[in-house]
């Protein structure tokens, strides 16, 4: 599987969940490596520039990302949030955040990774106690386990992303179709 990060839920509180990919079937993990965890805090663009991570960094990140995951699904499915993951997440956003730094070049976000952490943290929280709550929806592909904030017209949107989850969709219901349609009609 590819190991580039995917921003397609909308939310980096939603991202950052999503780094446990297809949790149905082959769970496929992005946090191998303090220096694949670091990338996605880059990529997402929460900081510009962060410190080298550790095991306990990456460990540290996937407790919390379960605990956001987990609360997130609760939300989604109209449930009482879990009390343990509710500790972990809150544990998370009590630290030290990402303090953005004016630099004669701009703004300038410099991070730990436990700052990172905390910054996504409180991400969640504003997410799962925000008006974006009644938005949030599940990739309709089966093999993906993405939650996603619907902001299309009429909330019709069915999966992540068209680049990931849509096109596959599609494209592998066009190739039913193609099957079972009758065969064109030959010469009589």
């Amino acid at each position: 599987m590819n190991l580039d990060h995917v921003f397609v839920c909308g939310h980096p509180a939603l991202d950052f969940a999503a780094t446990l990919r297809a949790r149905r079937t082959v769970r496929f993990e992005m946090f191998v490596t303090p220096e694949r965890l670091n990338a996605w805090h880059l990529d997402s663009g929460l900081v510009d520039t962060i410190t080298p991570g550790d095991e306990r960094d990456v460990r540290e990140a996937r407790t919390v990302r379960e605990a956001a995951y987990r609360l997130v699904t609760n939300r989604v499915g109209g449930e009482g949030f879990d009390r343990e993951a509710l500790a972990v997440l809150n544990a998370a956003a009590r630290r030290a955040p990402v303090t953005p730094q004016l630099t004669v070049a701009g703004r300038h976000n410099e991070a730990t990774p436990e700052q990172a952490l905390a910054t996504v943290a409180r991400h969640a929280v504003e997410l799962l106690s925000g008006p974006d709550v009644p938005l949030m929806k599940e990739c309709g592909n089966p093999e993906c386990t993405r939650i996603y904030i619907d902001r299309s017209r009429g909330m019709r949107r069915q999966w992540c992303g068209m680049e990931s989850c849509g096109n596959r969709i599609k494209a592998a219901a066009y190739r039913a179709r193609k099957r079972t349609a009758p065969a064109a009609a030959g010469p009589a």
